[in-house]
């Protein structure tokens, strides 16, 4: 029976093989960050099952299996310069409900020796966060041709991310002993080293990385051979006291943004014991993506996070997770590669150009998929902060010195030991040949960079409330309050003024929209003034604001007079007159009582009703757009005067009708019959009944002629006040109408009179 044995997987020391790289033993820098440190960290596990591949080396695969818990995969080789020219496949099953996936592609444009001047390195494709599972399946095509050979040393590695806060847990109880290899087997056979699955005895079960990193016995067999430690360079002696040579990270132009910690993503310090790496400065970032899925949980990063660190350091055979952060699609900031989030780490993100950069890299898959702008903020705020600590432009370009001889997307090939300009935000593809960070990010960095630099873009006065508006001014009598918005984050604004005639009045902070200003009597111009993070400064478009402190007044007081129309006891024809100014401008006339009615600055008069016999009371207001007012108000009491009680001559006959006013009407056709009526009062209509047959009268004020009054008419009406005629003010009058006796027409009827007083 065989015996079980622990495998392990030992970490190697190593140093860049570009020059100019610090070593410093035990130095993390100011690492300390606005997320809340858990209380411990996860440990993760990665386990790795060989591949089994076809006999002309072109294709491989792993069958249909149970698996110990997993949420993020990939495959790994045994040449870190090795590719896999086909498509790479991988199906999970769900730990939840059992569910197998699609068949999901993996990305194979990596470059193994991002990680320069290791041994034991392996080449892989990019991770992906698959979510907890519990079952797998494999294929590989190298594409279809013999010439395109599989790499050597294919396997699977699944990656349990543990789970935060277990301070000092040991490894998962399943990743304890598994059955060794056979020491008979041959030892060039990758699948050699891997024992039968239990359950298939032609494919390997899986190799496990325990996230420990204790020494085996001496009798123990490693199936991963350790590498032997590489000492740092000479010109990168390691130091142990890094206090005293190292020098503090330098200040930044702009504010840190908020980066969850090492400790506070639950990083397995253990894992990755080698010192970190520095570099003399920063003079680019490069953005990358995960690749993988961007439908993951925002709650899930962190253990992505852990799960990229497991996969960097246990499947690949790096030192440290590669990038120096990462961010999540909800713009989470990770710290990533150890050393201090405010020193020029060396990390392992771009072939041939780590050296004076950092790599930031969202989480996700930004192909087809635009990044959320909670994450264009993020990785435009950290590549910021980072340039500026070394005074570089984010929109800038600058001269890097190519590492390793190679090319990116575009064609270009490098030489090692030679410069080349990049801009200081930069994605992967600028440097390698690969899709990274995704055709529809990569289309993001023009506006990140934007971000980034400043200034503040689409910077507008949205309102004045407190004031009112008349064509594009604001008129005011107090205090206003401004409000703006700006198509930039907040998070790049250092803050906001608001300026009246060019002068501040106001400071706010850069989240704020809004703030007060009372402005002096008179015209003024007012602005939003906005600071980006880089101390670039926009002005908005001016809003002209007149401060105006002076009541409208009524240059034509309010004042009733009767009008045309039908009469009842209860509704009178009135009109009611007025003109109100305003020194500025007016905005509206509102009449109060008897009733509400709101009308324009331009409009001067309203046809009402009033009810006969009782005195009402008109009351208005004007109001300009600065909110000052004017009252004024005036009474009417419309009386009607019936026929009976006017001084007749000639031949007139009552007639009876509901339809008239009292029920009674007069009637005459004999010519030069008249009726007149004595009142006081400043108004006056005479009251008719009209028909198509209705002739017609002349109408006598104060003893002259004024009109000649025809009550003809289409439609049969009652109680029609047809004729009226107003006075500036109250006074004795007689009204007095004598038939005309027109000619095939004579007959008129009257109703009486209305007089207002």
């Amino acid at each position: 029976m065989r015996s079980k044995r622990r495998i392990w997987l030992t970490a190697a020391l190593a140093t860049s093989a570009v020059a100019g790289v610090l070593v410093f033993e035990g130095v993390t820098g100011n690492s300390s960050v606005d997320a809340d440190a858990k209380p411990g960290p996860a440990k993760a596990d990665v386990h790795a099952t060989a591949l089994k591949v076809d006999g002309d080396g072109t294709s491989a695969t792993l069958g249909k299996r149970d698996t110990k818990p997993f949420s993020m995969l990939g495959i790994t080789w045994t040449d870190p310069a090795a590719k896999v020219t086909g498509a790479v496949e991988v199906r999970t099953r769900s730990a939840a409900n059992g569910n197998w996936t699609s068949w999901l592609p993996l990305e194979t444009e990596v470059d193994g020796r991002t990680e320069t001047g290791r041994s034991g390195v392996r080449g892989s494709t990019e991770p992906r966060w698959v979510g907890p599972s519990n079952g797998v399946e494999v294929r590989i095509n190298a594409g279809g041709k013999v010439s395109a050979k599989l790499p050597a040393g294919l396997r699977l590695d699944t990656v349990d991310p543990g789970r935060s806060g277990t301070l000092n847990a040991d490894p998962a109880a399943f990743a304890a002993d598994i059955p060794a290899a056979d020491p008979s087997a041959d030892p060039s056979d990758p699948a050699a080293t891997e024992p039968p699955a239990p359950n298939d005895s032609t494919e390997p079960p899986a190799e496990v990385i325990p996230s420990d990193a204790a020494s085996p016995s001496p009798s123990d067999t490693a199936t991963v051979e350790p590498a032997p430690p590489v000492s740092p360079s000479p010109s990168a002696p390691a130091s142990s006291s890094p206090a005293a040579t190292l020098p503090p990270a330098p200040p930044s132009t702009v504010p840190k943004p908020p980066i969850t910690s090492r400790a506070g993503w639950g990083a397995d310090e253990s894992m990755s014991p080698e010192a970190p790496e520095y570099t003399d400065t920063i003079k680019a970032v490069f953005v990358h993506h995960t690749a993988g899925t961007s439908n993951y949980s925002c709650a899930d990063s962190a253990a992505i996070v852990r799960s990229v660190y497991a996969y960097h350091v246990k499947s690949n055979g790096w030192k440290d997770i590669g990038y120096n952060f990462l961010v999540d699609k909800c713009g989470t900031i990770f710290e990533g590669r150890k050393g201090g989030v405010d020193r020029p780490v060396f990390g392992a993100h771009t072939y041939g150009f780590n050296r004076q950069t950092a790599g930031i890299s969202v989480i996700g898959t930004y192909t087809d998929s635009a990044a959320p702008s909670a994450v264009t903020t993020s990785v435009a705020r950290i590549a910021a902060w980072k340039l500026g600590q070394y005074k570089g432009n984010p929109t800038g370009s600058t001269m890097l010195t190519a590492g390793a001889t190679g090319s990116n997307l575009a064609g270009t090939k490098f030489t090692a030991g030679t410069q080349y300009s990049f801009k200081q935000i930069s994605g992967h593809r600028d440097g390698f040949a690969t899709e990274c960070p995704g055709t529809k990010l990569y289309g993001q960095l023009p506006a990140i960079r934007s971000l980034a630099a400043g200034p503040v873009t689409g910077l507008a006065i949205k309102s004045v409330t407190g004031a009112g508006l008349s064509g594009t001014t604001y008129y005011t009598k107090s205090t206003v309050t401004v409000g703006w918005s700006a198509t930039t984050p907040s998070a790049f604004i250092s803050k906001y003024e608001l300026l009246v005639d060019g002068k501040s009045v106001a400071t706010t902070t850069g989240t704020a929209t809004s703030a007060k200003a009372t402005p002096a009597v008179g015209s003024h111009q007012v602005q939003v003034r906005a600071t980006h993070q880089s101390g670039k400064v926009t002005t908005s478009a001016a809003a002209t604001v007149v401060a105006d402190q002076t009541a409208p007044a009524f240059t034509t007081k309010p004042n009733l007079a009767l009008r045309t129309g039908t009469v009842n006891t209860t509704a009178v024809p009135v009109t009611l007159k007025w003109k109100a100014t305003d020194a500025a401008s007016l905005k509206e006339v509102r009449l109060t009582a008897p009733l509400a009615k709101t009308y324009g600055p331009t409009t001067t008069s309203a046809s009402h009703t009033a009810k006969s016999g009782v005195a009402t009371s008109w009351a208005m207001t004007a109001y300009d757009q600065a909110g000052n007012t004017a009252a004024a108000s005036v009474s009417g009491t419309p009386v009607i005067v019936q026929e009976s009680s006017a001084t007749k001559t000639g031949t007139w006959t009552t007639k009876s009708s509901s339809s008239y006013l009292g029920g009674k009407s007069y009637s005459s056709s004999s010519k030069s019959a008249s009726l007149s009526w004595t009142f006081t009062g400043r108004s006056v209509a005479l009251v008719a009944s009209r028909a198509a047959t209705s002739g017609q009268v002349y109408v006598y004020v104060d003893g002259v002629k004024v009109s000649t009054t025809d009550l003809k008419s289409s439609t049969t009406k009652y109680r029609d006040a047809l004729w009226t005629k107003s006075w500036s003010s109250s006074a004795k009058h007689t009204v007095k109408i004598v038939v005309v006796a027109t000619s095939g027409r004579p007959t008129v009827t009257t109703d009486g009179i209305v007089y207002l007083k």
